[in-house]
């Protein structure tokens, strides 16, 4: 079976399962670690510790967004929403991506500038090394949940793990992806500050480590807000998917021809879809009504297809070919 063809009959329950499961375990993960690191930053006074602090916590509340995210995105359409609860999910992903660019970047930068000329008291380095320790465990055994995840649904589209957990259209998938993996970066900058500052004795280390995972945040959020605001805005769907579809059009048995096709993200791996073919026979107009209708039901069985919305082919324009 091609690529294409998996990704639209992949089983999606699964794949929500698998991504709630991501979720849960990155909030479990992130509240522990939140706890210890609030704890070694209230006792030892380091800015890096607060630093990261505030950004588990923020990524505790952003978890919360996001299993909202998964809740109403599987929604199903009524009259009022006839495209479905889908893009809802983006709304979710974007708040927590505001969350983590607010509640982690802001106050790590604000605080590290506010270190910067202040002289720390020495301190027990030894528990800052140990929160360190235990956090980048947890993290990891979280970060490893969402590769995993990632990775093999990117082995079954043909790409790249990283390429995929930016085109995907979960939103869910991306953003503990892409927080877990900052939340790993995060204790290494940490991990640099707090030892350059016992080595050389100077402050000024553990504040810039706090300003560096503050601008490390302010990036991740950046880029989970702008993947947000296209998916609201309409993403279109890509040339795999387009081509998947487009071969389950052409080998319906009604089907002759398409010459338009117009694919659309409403959710996650949820696509509206506008076609234009040709119908096999030569029926009367009544008939032919019944004939698109009756395609259109078939296609949104799929549920991958939120919508579907058929109309006869221009006399004359070209039609459409799928790839081998």
């Amino acid at each position: 079976m091609s690529t294409a063809s998996r990704e639209t009959t992949s089983p999606r329950s699964s794949a929500k399962s698998s991504s709630l499961l991501t979720v849960l375990l990155a909030l479990g993960a992130n509240i522990i670690v939140a706890i210890a690191k609030s704890v070694a930053g209230f006792l030892t006074g380091s800015a890096s510790m607060v630093a990261e602090a505030a950004h588990s916590w923020a990524d505790a509340g952003n978890e919360l967004f996001l299993l909202q995210a998964e809740r109403v995105a599987v929604r199903p359409r009524d009259p009022a929403h006839p495209g479905g609860y889908g893009r809802e999910a983006y709304v979710w992903s974007l708040f927590a991506a505001v969350g983590l660019f607010t509640a982690g970047a802001v106050v790590s930068i604000m605080h590290g500038v506010s270190q910067l000329g202040a002289e720390e008291p020495e301190t027990d380095y030894l528990i800052n090394y140990i929160v360190l320790a235990v956090a980048f465990v947890f993290e990891g055994v979280s970060f490893m949940q969402s590769y995993r995840q990632a990775h093999a649904l990117a082995d079954e589209r043909g790409t790249s793990t990283v390429e995929h957990v930016l085109s995907t259209s979960n939103p869910t998938l991306r953003a503990v992806f892409a927080e877990d993996a900052a939340a790993l970066i995060g204790l290494l900058i940490a991990f640099l500050g707090v030892l350059l500052h016992e080595l050389t004795g100077n402050a000024v280390f553990d504040a810039l480590g706090s300003i560096l995972v503050g601008v490390l945040l302010a990036i991740v959020a950046f880029v989970l807000i702008d993947r947000n605001r296209r998916f609201l805005l309409g993403e279109q769907a890509p040339e795999r998917v387009t081509q998947a579809v487009l071969g389950m059009l052409l080998r319906h048995p009604e089907v002759s021809s398409v010459s338009y096709l117009h694919l659309e993200y409403v959710g996650p791996e949820r696509v509206f879809l506008v076609a234009a073919v040709d119908l096999v026979g030569n029926d009367r107009e009544s008939d032919v009504a019944d004939d698109l209708y009756a395609v259109e039901q078939e296609l949104e069985r799929n549920e991958h297809i939120a919508e579907a919305v058929l109309t006869l082919s221009r006399r004359g324009q070209p039609t459409l070919r799928a790839s081998e």
